[in-house]
């Protein structure tokens, strides 16, 4: 007999079953039907999961719509009392001069009053206060003893909502005066 070839002349045909079988494990096609069973389920929470999301996502669009819709509804209902204090006084046509300025003064009042409750303030710079160019916007430069750069004049009041500004306010700006005998540099002095 030679060595190194096994030889299979005195092997018996055994029945081949899995280790786990044999130790009285679960057969493998009860393992199969488990684990098709754990994905079925984790596949249900996945679509579950999803329609969630989906729903949410649909919900949120619907809130921010009407949330855009009437952004503006506690603005409107302070306006109402200015508007009626407004039209109460064009329906009075014999008021004194003094009451209707009463009125516009009142009138202006509940203006502010609800222009604050929505945040929105004035811009109104004083005189000597530095020129600002992202809340104020230069319509003219005067010759003033002022600093230049500054604010000598408002001509009209700028306003923000929060930090953003809606309108700059219009203000005159001092500029260095010119000494006098002082000769400027012309564009022919230049050639």
């Amino acid at each position: 007999m030679r060595r190194g070839r096994p030889q299979f002349d005195k092997m018996q045909e055994e029945s081949v079953q899995p280790k786990e079988a044999q130790n009285g494990a679960k057969p493998i096609e009860q393992q199969l039907a488990e684990a098709q069973a754990q994905v079925e389920q984790q596949r249900d929470a996945m679509l579950r999961a999803l329609a969630d999301a989906e729903n949410a996502r649909k919900r949120f669009q619907a809130e921010a719509a009407n949330a855009q819709k009437y952004a503006l509804e506690r603005f409107a209902e302070a306006l109402l009392p200015v508007i009626d204090s407004l039209e109460a006084a064009l329906a009075n046509r014999e008021a004194s001069p003094q009451a209707l300025r009463d009125g516009v003064q009142l009138t202006l009042r509940q203006m502010t009053a609800a222009m604050e409750k929505a945040r929105v303030t004035a811009i109104a710079p004083v005189a000597g206060e530095r020129f600002d160019p992202y809340r104020h916007q230069a319509m003219a430069a005067v010759e003033s003893d002022s600093e230049p750069n500054t604010v000598v004049a408002v001509m009209q009041k700028g306003y923000q909502l929060h930090d953003r500004v809606l309108r700059p306010a219009l203000v005159t700006v001092a500029k260095p005066v010119e000494k006098a005998g002082a000769n400027p540099i012309s564009d022919t002095d230049l050639d």
